[in-house]
């Protein structure tokens, strides 16, 4: 499995590609906008101008794009992923979208003869630039045998969560978990300033204990210095949560 499209670059996959490359696939890229790409194609990647492009002729597939939206339009119709893909191909899509998507791609792809898994990732974008991104595995277990040395170059922990629909229904308890967490930080940050403590120094003490979590680890002193770079929008995160959200409604 040497050809690789890959699709959708942006904080995270300009470094997920990136990480390939270096392992020695060939991989080539399409993004809606070039000048993303430009870096990675300066590199050696092979630039595609279209989706259709970037499927066809590959061992594999890898999305990571927007919204449920966005990947909607990319795998499906004339000039999508799964009517241009060779047979065989194995379809990735590590965005956050939808469970049911997930498994309609499944499901198309089959007829066409080819091998979907949703495997969304979390590690944001420093575990897409060391390789040590957590992957989220959801489809056929054979699939996911055959992708994951794929999968070993661009993350640490990769885990096959069963049917396909499961890596997204997994990420999904994940960013529930996180909001939770990072809501509490703020929280504790906003409470700490209030009542005249060092803000740091709390951040300090209380990471040591039982509040200790990844996320205090590395948000708490960004939010303390100011620091904004994103390492994931949070529009993004709003997207990821309407899905639970609208779940947990229904079960009401």
């Amino acid at each position: 499995m040497k050809k690789i499209g890959f699709i959708g670059i942006g904080i995270m996959g300009k470094s997920m590609a990136r990480n390939l490359m270096k392992a020695g696939y060939q991989v080539a890229v399409y993004t809606r906008t070039k000048e993303k790409a430009d870096e990675l194609i300066t590199e050696g990647a092979e630039w595609c101008d279209s989706v259709k492009a970037c499927a066809a002729g590959r061992n594999m597939v890898i999305t990571i794009i927007g919204t449920p939206k966005d990947v909607e339009e990319v795998y499906f119709g004339k000039d999508g992923i799964i009517e241009n893909a060779d047979r065989d191909t194995y379809l990735v899509d590590m965005t956050t979208t939808s469970p049911k998507l997930a498994v309609r791609i499944s499901e198309e792809a089959e007829k066409r003869g080819l091998f979907a898994l949703d495997a969304p990732v979390t590690g944001g974008d420093r575990g897409a630039k060391e390789g040590t991104l957590t992957i989220l595995a959801g489809g056929g277990r054979e699939a996911f045998e055959a992708c994951l040395p794929v999968f070993e170059k661009m993350g640490k922990t990769i885990v096959y969560e069963g049917k396909a629909g499961n890596g997204q229904h997994t990420k999904m308890c994940n960013q529930i978990a996180v909001a939770g967490t990072l809501a509490g930080i703020a929280e504790a940050l906003v409470y700490a300033k209030n009542t005249g403590l060092d803000p740091s120094l709390m951040i300090d003490t209380i990471s040591t204990g039982a509040a200790g979590s990844v996320q205090m680890n590395i948000q708490a002193p960004k939010i303390l210095a100011e620091d904004y770079a994103p390492g994931f929008f949070i529009k993004h995160f709003v997207k990821d949560m309407a899905w639970p959200m609208r779940k947990q409604k229904q079960q009401a």
